[in-house]
């Protein structure tokens, strides 16, 4: 059976699976990262203000990214670069562009961004676990055939459900990561490091399985980016951290010192 990628349609509007997944994984993500930043005693308005500004900034560098690495598509039919709802959209683009957001926004509230990220990151894997499921719908991410009893009937074949396996991994991830937020002692920054390196390694593995990867020359770019991704955390944490004891709490207290008031 072959899934319809529409979920519903509400007289000259067409709501697709791909489109309300996403929504549906934003609103659980901000209801859980809310929730947390109650419970550690920060500023829930503030913290929603970064959110208003970091969620559609993560969509545009998720909808960039995907563009630029099929600009060959896209440069012939520009139009379609602003059809997101028609799938195309990387979730590291999608990283990058609201850490990004999220760093200035924290910045002019004086709110602790690296305990942001910490907070977010648990939010950030479900979303991506529960936003996977918009690719079955629109039948993509899917990776080569195999006799495998799991295998699911896409583009003509019996292939690995990648989306299916991320989905999945993403879910572990969550999982480890709300076990490794209720230890005691644990170092600001771990979780989202923890959450970078989990994420990436399942990514590069299982990009390894798909059919329709974006590519950087002859390397899949999803491969390249996890990789940089799991070194630069590793730097961070074992190379940097170490050399600069308590250099985060400084640069919180600098930045709630030397930056303007919040109106």
């Amino acid at each position: 059976m072959i899934p319809d990628p529409i979920a519903f349609v509400i007289g000259p509007f067409t709501v697709r699976w791909y489109g309300l997944l996403i929504a549906i994984a934003i609103l659980i993500g901000i209801v859980m990262a809310s929730r947390e930043v109650e419970r550690q005693g920060l500023d829930l308005d503030q913290f929603l203000n970064v959110i208003l500004v970091a969620i559609p900034c993560g969509l545009l560098g998720a909808r960039f990214f995907y563009v630029i690495f099929r600009w060959d598509y896209y440069s012939h039919n520009p139009v379609e670069s602003f059809m997101i709802w028609k799938g195309g959209l990387t979730i590291h683009g999608a990283i990058i562009g609201g850490l990004l957001a999220g760093y200035a926004m924290a910045r002019y509230y004086r709110l602790p961004f690296i305990k942001l990220t910490d907070i977010a990151a648990p939010s950030l894997i479900l979303g991506q676990a529960i936003g996977r499921w918009g690719n079955f719908f629109n039948q993509e991410a899917y990776g080569y055939p195999t006799d495998l009893p799991w295998a699911m009937y896409i583009d003509g074949a019996y292939r690995h459900p990648t989306f299916l396996y991320e989905s999945l991994w993403n879910l572990f991830v969550f999982l480890f990561l709300l076990r490794l937020r209720r230890r005691e002692n644990i170092r600001t920054g771990d979780i989202f490091l923890t959450y970078v390196v989990g994420y990436s390694m399942g990514r590069f593995v299982i990009e390894g399985f798909r059919t329709d990867s974006l590519m950087f020359g002859p390397y899949r770019a999803a491969q390249l980016v996890s990789a940089a991704a799991i070194i630069a955390a590793a730097l961070y944490r074992f190379w940097w951290q170490p050399r600069h004891p308590g250099r985060e709490a400084a640069l919180e207290k600098k930045v709630q010192e030397s930056n303007p008031v919040n109106p």
